[in-house]
């Protein structure tokens, strides 16, 4: 009979064999890398991804998840400089018509994103267009050659995380993915 287990030296795994264990250094999951959420690798635990979508809302699933890793204590410091009042979490509380301390409150009296997806298509009064315009926003926010303030502060930022060569970073969404090792 061969059963097999994770084993104290993780990744790798243990098979109790005819009555005895045997060790293995077979690993027991197979990907190329480790993703930036594997806690051995970091102590930073990331929102989603910018890109994702709720209710027809990039950056909604990603803004939850700062609002709700902030409650449980546990918004790493370098989110908290734009946290609610600044950047992309200000721009959907805006384009949304809330005030932070009521979007909060909703997100912290809610346990799942389909309530919350639920409660933002049933209260926030915005036109697809609106909408629409806020994704497009989000989704190329630094990538406009002809803003070259903003693309400087790109180039900046990708200069300070170590990614001045990486090509693949055109806006701001496409850094966070890369500095956050989705990209």
């Amino acid at each position: 009979m061969t059963v097999g287990r994770l084993g104290k030296d993780l990744p790798f795994c243990e098979q109790f064999v005819n009555n005895d264990f045997h060790y293995f250094k077979t690993p027991v999951i197979d990907r190329a890398k480790l993703t930036a959420n594997d806690e051995h690798v970091n102590d930073i635990i990331y929102p989603r991804s910018p890109r994702e979508k709720m209710a027809g809302w990039m950056y909604l699933p990603r803004f939850l998840d700062k609002i709700r890793l902030s409650q449980a204590g546990k918004l790493h410091a370098d989110y908290q400089p734009n946290y609610l009042h600044k950047g992309f979490d200000a721009k959907w509380l805006e384009s949304a018509g809330l005030e932070a301390e009521e979007f909060v409150a909703v997100v912290n009296n809610t346990f799942t994103d389909g309530q919350v997806a639920d409660w933002v298509r049933e209260n926030v009064e915005v036109d697809e267009a609106t909408r629409d315009l806020f994704n497009d926003a989000v989704g190329n926010y630094g990538a406009d050659e002809s803003n070259t303030e903003l693309r400087e502060r790109l180039a900046q930022r990708k200069a300070e995380a170590g990614m001045a060569d990486r090509d693949d970073v055109r806006c701001f969404v496409d850094f966070i993915d890369a500095d956050e090792g989705r990209l």
